[in-house]
């Protein structure tokens, strides 16, 4: 006789409270619905498969069962089962943050235009779900297994090859290494750089303030370079001795939008041969660009001196935590060894579904078609600035996912909250800069890929309502 009981239904954690079996039960599961542990229309294993599990009568079940039927607790339909009854049972309630007003929550934006984020509505679906199926009947058994902390060799073999193709990175798959976000990468190569004992990370003057807090959680400065239309000013890193690395955006500085000169490009590189030290290039949005030529990978310079990141989050979804690094030689097994005592790999049926993604062509339809569709948003935020806000000078278009709109000094604070009354959610500028950076300009970082189409119309409206 076969124990198909163990193969059949659900399973439910119980404890028997009160006299009896069957008092015991009806008392556990009124309290599990009570409480909001099984809400409605919660399905309860059949009878006969609860009492295995607990192993009482499955005349015990049952008679629970009709009891709480009967009292209005649970519900049971031939075909559909014996469920939790959809009754008034008040869950409870979380009280709301001491910030939060009613007055506030009722500002909640309706728009947002807010950068950093893709347009999470175009993301590929159907030809996921088929590189998925791909993936998975293709996957051989040790993939299921902890493999090897840089990452699924498939994976890493797809974006070498992606890199070299698109981006001019010169990669191989040993020298790839996956993790789950540029956050990721950039704490892996920290931790690698505080253990050689660097002391300091030179940032950008603007940037995103997660990874300078990153850097310093690690036990890392992270003096500022200065800034101005060519870049970040890299001939500055000779007057910081203690600096052993610098964090750049070179392709399309991260929020202005400025592409590093070829001559500051050549600077960083100068140093960093000169000094030993590394270069950490943030490539976060370096497929899409529109009115130019491609901003290459700066790590073709010099492999041995680059430490390339780069993401699935801006061309694919930030969901999917995937990402890449491309490292010297001389770094692999530092940052593999990082990782592994982090949590060792990545999801394996991801990485995999991603290589498929990427080998099939999938990956290069998504982003030319996306290219297209960005570059179309960027077009009519240009056209409703011009006819709407004609003072409005807007930069940083010629690539990426936003464009920076100047605004008259002091007027920053005042834009922001008022895009708040419209109920736009907008950044400016000053929110990137570093503290020890001087206020230079006031300005709009606007990203245009964020909102749904069905959200876009209204977001520019506010915009431009918004604006001096």
């Amino acid at each position: 006789m076969t124990d198909s009981w163990a193969t059949y239904g659900v399973d439910l954690h119980v404890e028997l409270r009160g006299p009896g079996l069957r008092t015991g039960l009806i008392n556990a599961l009124r309290e599990a619905v009570r409480t909001g542990r099984l809400p409605a229309g919660s399905r309860l294993p059949s009878s006969r498969s609860l009492a295995a599990d607990l192993g009482v009568a499955r005349n015990t079940v049952a008679d629970a069962y009709a009891e709480l039927v009967a009292e209005g607790w649970l519900t049971a339909r031939q075909g559909s089962g014996t469920r939790v009854a959809r009754r008034a049972v008040a869950a409870p309630r979380r009280a709301a943050p001491a910030a939060v007003t009613r007055h506030s929550a009722r500002r909640e934006p309706a728009y947002s235009l807010m950068p950093g984020s893709p347009d999470l509505a175009s993301f590929p679906r159907a030809e996921w779900l088929k590189a998925a199926r791909r993936a998975l009947t293709a996957a051989p058994h040790e993939a299921f297994g902890y493999g090897d902390p840089r990452g699924r060799v498939e994976l890493r073999t797809a974006v070498a090859e992606y890199l070299a193709r698109a981006r001019g990175v010169r990669a191989t798959p040993d020298r790839v290494v996956i993790c789950s976000g540029f956050v990721h990468g950039l704490m892996l190569v920290a931790k690698v750089l505080r253990r050689r004992r660097v002391r300091e990370v030179a940032v950008e003057s603007y940037g995103l303030h997660v990874h300078r807090d990153l850097l310093t959680e690690a036990g890392l400065r992270t003096p500022a370079l200065g800034f101005d239309g060519l870049g970040p000013r890299t001939g500055e890193l000779a007057e910081l001795p203690g600096a052993g690395a610098v964090l750049l955006t070179p392709a399309h500085q991260f929020p202005t939008g400025v592409a590093l000169h070829p001559d500051r490009r050549a600077a960083a590189v100068d140093w960093a041969r000169g000094t030993g030290g590394l270069i950490l290039e943030d490539d976060y949005d370096g497929e899409f660009r529109y009115d130019r030529q491609p901003v290459g990978a700066l790590q073709g310079l010099d492999p041995e001196r680059v430490v390339y990141l780069g993401t699935a989050s801006k061309s694919l979804a930030p969901g999917l935590r995937l990402a890449w690094m491309v490292l010297p030689e001389t770094l692999v097994e530092e940052v593999a060894a990082a990782k592994g005592m982090v949590d060792w790999a990545s999801g394996a049926l991801d990485q995999l579904t991603l290589a498929e993604f990427i080998t099939s062509g999938a990956y290069d339809r998504h982003v030319r078609s996306m290219r297209l569709r960005y570059r179309r948003r960027r077009d009519q935020l240009v056209a409703a600035l011009t006819e709407r806000a004609p003072d409005v000078r807007v930069t940083g278009i010629a690539a990426g996912l936003h464009a920076v709109l100047e605004l008259p000094a002091g007027t920053e604070r005042s834009v922001v909250q008022a895009a708040a009354w419209h109920g736009l959610a907008l950044a400016g500028v000053g929110g990137f800069r570093h503290p020890s950076a001087e206020r230079d300009r006031d300005a709009l970082v606007v990203g245009y890929a964020t909102p749904p189409d069905s959200g876009w119309a209204g977001a520019l409206d506010a915009l431009c309502r918004a604006l001096p």
